[in-house]
């Protein structure tokens, strides 16, 4: 499977930038973000996905979410599938947090009845106070990404889509999110998590691959792949 850009249509100067810190271009001058990526990922796997900025990881996690199309080879996910990729995706500036709520339930498929059920736990997770009767432009960073966060992770999934979701808020929050990503995890029947935070993936994934330059290099258990990264990191 593979993902790829052509340069020609980009402005100059990114077109530079890619071509001198990358040595991914093919013979018509074509970025290629993915290339020869052969992945499977079965039930009950917990797979984390690291490597170094730009190696290609969040690009295989949107071709996996549905977001982008491969431009070589396929992607199938089977089942529902729950994003964590962009926190407050979907959210209207104008809404409050209860009518954000339904409104991310909308795209997610869930019927209104039953997100009106789970408005309650959310906004108790979210922690925004007096908040979820103002409109959403008038939140903070944070309080947008606790509320995208505990309305994301309200659901069931079939297929979990993790980005870096571990790394935001205070630090009460993150312990709290860790707990809940725990429980979650526990109830999605595949899940794959893009991070730098290898201390996580080590704990939470019983898989990992590294990406590099667009491309697989490793791939096995967490634990092996995550301490031969450390290796080479340290080196």
């Amino acid at each position: 499977m593979g993902i790829r850009y052509d340069l020609k249509r980009s402005r100059r100067k990114v077109a530079r930038k890619a071509a001198t810190q990358y040595e991914r271009l093919d013979e018509r001058g074509r970025f290629w973000a993915l290339r020869g990526v052969t992945l499977r990922v079965e039930s009950g796997e917990s797979l984390a996905v690291i490597g170094p900025n730009g190696a290609g990881k969040s690009t295989l996690l949107k071709v996996l979410a549905g977001i982008i199309a491969p431009d070589e080879g396929t992607a199938e996910v089977r089942g529902s599938i729950a994003t964590l990729l962009k926190l407050e995706a979907g959210f209207d500036d104008e809404l409050n947090a209860e009518e954000n709520i339904l409104l991310v339930g909308e795209y997610l498929g869930i019927p209104a009845p039953e997100m009106r059920r789970r408005i309650p736990e959310i906004l108790e997770f979210a922690d925004i106070g007096e908040f979820s009767n103002a409109p959403a432009r008038t939140y903070s960073a944070g309080m947008r990404a606790r509320l995208g966060f505990s309305v994301a992770t309200s659901i069931e999934p079939d297929v979990l889509l993790l980005d870096e979701v571990l790394s935001t808020g205070d630090e009460a929050f993150k312990e709290k999110s860790r707990k809940r990503m725990v429980d979650l995890m526990k109830k999605a029947r595949a899940i794959v998590y893009v991070t730098h935070d290898l201390d996580a993936a080590e704990e939470f994934c019983t898989r990992a691959i590294q990406i590099e330059n667009g491309r697989v290099i490793a791939d096995g258990t967490a634990s092996d792949v995550i301490g031969a990264y450390r290796k080479r990191s340290l080196k």
